[in-house]
């Protein structure tokens, strides 16, 4: 039982990373107005539906490994970061992680209670959460030496790595937006 606590808890680690790039990505990419196939709105929901099953599957992560004896799991490590016995700056960096996603996800889901601006806000803080929670797989994770493992990491710091720097291009404002001027006639 233990080994199949500690494949869930990893393995749900790792998928949650990935539906977390694509939340990422997706949602600078909503942003821009570009329809990439799916129009702005399928595009939104992609995005929300990305979110939402890597919020479950941290979910699973988490409570998996607070059942696994090896991973030695508190319910104190579970809210307050950097007091693990085991690796606790890697795990610090975990609990940091899923704190700040516990803050975005509430806000996120009350965004027409909270309004547009505590949302974009507290929304920028996935600017933060996910580097933590990247650096914290690659630091606490026992498959971060794997080929396989670094592949996967390469892969989601490449996508949102490029979906920031586009982001950041100065023509980032106009794209995917066209122009329908109005003919007026007299």
């Amino acid at each position: 039982m233990n080994e199949a606590l500690w494949a869930l808890g990893r393995g749900t680690g790792i998928v949650a990373l990935v539906m977390f790039t694509i939340t990422l990505v997706l949602g600078i990419a909503t942003h821009s107005g570009r329809s990439l196939g799916l129009g702005r709105f399928g595009i939104a929901d992609v995005h929300r539906t990305a979110a939402l099953t890597g919020v479950g599957l941290i979910a699973v992560h988490v409570g998996s490994l607070l059942f696994d004896p090896f991973a030695q799991l508190r319910l104190v490590d579970l809210v307050f970061p950097f007091l693990g016995a085991y690796r606790p700056f890697w795990l610090g960096l975990g609990t940091l992680a899923v704190d700040l996603l516990a803050v975005v996800t509430v806000v996120s889901l009350l965004r027409h209670r909270v309004g547009p601006r505590v949302f974009r806000a507290v929304h920028w803080l996935t600017y933060v959460l996910w580097p933590v929670a990247l650096i914290h797989a690659l630091g606490n994770g026992t498959d971060a030496g794997t080929v396989w493992m670094t592949g996967v990491a390469v892969t989601c710091f490449a996508a949102v790595t490029a979906a920031v720097f586009w982001r950041l291009l100065p023509s980032y404002g106009e794209r995917g937006r066209t122009r329908n001027p109005r003919k007026i006639v007299r």
